[in-house]
């Protein structure tokens, strides 16, 4: 497997549930992974998908700028680095985005740890 192509694949499944059904996000966490969102920590997939459906928007659009990613442990674990824009609903500006995803394994269940940044410019 090429790990770019899998950590493109993935992140445009990722951004593409996110913008059509946060709750659908779940499947891709696990009781162990580690959401941090603007300096605050949620652990496990109940709990992140939790903060992910209280943000303050229900419609949005990612628009992706640029995956970087590279190996990452002796599991064949990834590390990922998503940035981009975010069109929420309604509003004239994007956001610029960013989020790195740690924790990804090309040969079992996908469990993911996530750091997320919006900017405001």
């Amino acid at each position: 497997m090429d790990p770019d192509a899998v950590s493109k694949a993935f992140v445009e499944h990722y951004y593409s549930t996110f913008d059509t059904s946060r709750a659908n996000l779940g499947t891709l966490y696990q009781d162990a992974s580690m959401l941090t969102f603007e300096g605050q920590k949620f652990q496990g997939a109940q709990n992140i998908v939790a903060k992910l459906a209280s943000l303050p928007f229900e419609q949005c659009k990612h628009n992706i700028s640029t995956v970087d990613c590279q190996p990452s442990g002796p599991a064949g674990g990834m590390l990922v680095f998503v940035s981009g824009n975010l069109q929420l609903a309604g509003e004239q500006h994007a956001l610029k985005f960013s989020q790195c995803i740690c924790g990804f394994a090309l040969d079992v269940p996908f469990d993911a740890n996530t750091t997320g940044k919006l900017l405001r410019v």
